[in-house]
């Protein structure tokens, strides 16, 4: 069944996408949440009318990303947690320490569109993050977990 979408579904796609996903999951889940309509003949003109006039708007979004792309990956990004002996730090660092890290550097950027990969993270060191910047921009940056 073809469906668009009006909001951004991780691992399904990004708002007014046209994709096909199974009958059931369609009207069961999607359509009575808001989260997606029918694909008819008539929806499928007035998306493409829609993605025509943003489509400048999505330019100009998407080299805004790629400015901040470029600034992060100049910064060094530092966690402060409490460390133990051995290194060892008291709990883990989750996307919300990082993001607060990278709001304090100067830019925001929503917890939900980072995914740390080495997780869970209970060392002091150097790590890698994986931020989606626009749906077509995607940052590897590294951030560093200090003792306080």
């Amino acid at each position: 069944m073809e469906i668009i979408l009006k909001e951004d579904i991780e691992k399904l796609g990004y708002k007014d996408d046209l994709i096909t996903v199974k009958p059931g999951y369609a009207r069961n889940f999607l359509i009575p949440q808001g989260l997606a309509i029918i694909a008819t003949p008539s929806q499928k003109k007035v998306l493409a009318e829609n993605l025509k006039q943003r489509s400048h708007k999505e330019e100009k979004l998407k080299a805004e990303a790629e400015k901040m792309a470029e600034a992060l990956s100049k910064k060094t990004i530092k966690i402060g947690a409490k460390v133990g002996e051995n290194g060892k730090i008291f709990g883990s660092v989750n996307t919300i320490q990082l993001a607060d890290a990278i709001e304090a550097a100067g830019f925001t950027i929503d917890r939900k569109r980072i995914t740390i990969k080495n997780e869970p993270i209970k060392q002091i060191g150097v790590y890698e993050a994986e931020v989606v910047l626009h749906k077509e921009i995607t940052k590897t940056i590294n951030f560093e977990v200090v003792g306080e």
